[in-house]
């Protein structure tokens, strides 16, 4: 074969997008080191957290500020902040709100989910279009306040679980992986005389574990960072979730919880450290539940945005 016949075929080859050739040397060290510093970006600030709050104050008091070289491991931040007091009581009530909200967010909007994905069910198109609808348009702030303290949620800690209860994001990927399930099933379900909501708990949900998982997690998360719902119809400080009682040591001294607040005082424990150890204590949670979720995250958001 001559060299102009090899040369015609090469250039009427489709050509691969650069993306989709195979990276060199320069190309995987590149890659490499930006990848080293994405990942120095997320643990360096998380490892100094972590040593801040382990440090003995002496050691934090040498330093001046945040530690970043261990010198010593103390765990009285801990000890303090969960030996009972506004902090631990702080702690309960944000695990009790994530559990209870996120149990109910997820039957109303699995519930919602169901009935939206059924073409041919009751109002179908208007409570679609409705839902919508609220996505670009809301009530805003002082009407949904009024509304919250008209019907006496204020001071309750239903005021941290039902203005945010639901999530018309959240019910359109379920509706979307709902209706992306063969038809075929829940038809030949009910010939056998099967109802809608045993088709729902028996068919649909067992094979939507994952972007069920993932939903969860949203819900879970929204819940255990919200703050600004306790600051707004909470007015008893012990009630405060730990995302509120983290922006008290926070941003303001004056307002720490009193046992914590007298201790800094006298010299006992470190403000800086007591900050940090709050902060490694919000950050368990998510940090503990996202390893077990991640493998049903792709499947999950893929599969609910592509099939709607």
């Amino acid at each position: 074969m001559s060299l102009n016949t090899q040369l015609i075929r090469s250039l009427k080859a489709p050509q691969r997008p650069v993306w989709e050739e195979t990276p060199g040397k320069a190309g995987l060290t590149t890659k490499g080191l930006f990848l080293t510093l994405c990942c120095l970006g997320v643990l360096g600030p998380l490892w100094i957290v972590i040593v801040t709050s382990l440090s003995p104050k002496p050691v934090i008091d040498q330093v001046g500020g945040l530690v970043v070289i261990p010198r010593g491991i103390t765990f009285v931040n801990y000890t303090e902040l969960l030996g009972g007091g506004q902090v631990s009581r702080a702690i309960m009530v944000s695990i009790g709100v994530t559990l209870a909200g996120t149990v109910f967010s997820m039957a109303v909007s699995v519930l919602a989910a169901y009935g939206l994905s059924r073409r041919g069910s009751l109002g179908h198109r208007f409570f679609l279009m409705t839902l919508m609808a609220t996505m670009f348009f809301g009530a805003g702030l002082i009407p949904t306040y009024l509304l919250v303290q008209s019907l006496g949620l204020t001071d309750t800690y239903l005021s941290l679980i039902l203005p945010s209860a639901v999530s018309v994001f959240n019910i359109l990927v379920l509706r979307a992986f709902f209706m992306g399930i063969s038809p075929e099933l829940t038809e030949s379900a009910r010939i056998d005389g099967a109802g809608d909501l045993r088709i729902l708990l028996t068919i649909i949900m067992p094979l939507s574990r994952a972007v069920l998982a993932v939903v969860s997690l949203f819900y879970a998360v929204g819940y255990w960072s919200a703050w600004f719902n306790a600051s707004l119809y909470l007015n008893d400080q012990q009630m405060f979730p730990l995302q509120n009682v983290l922006i008290q040591l926070v941003q303001r001294h004056s307002e720490s919880p009193a046992g914590l607040q007298q201790a800094v005082r006298t010299g006992e424990l470190s403000a800086l450290g007591l900050q940090m150890a709050v902060m490694v204590l919000a950050l368990i949670p998510v940090a503990v539940a996202s390893p077990f979720v991640q493998r049903h995250f792709k499947k999950g958001m893929l599969t609910g945005a592509v099939k709607g």
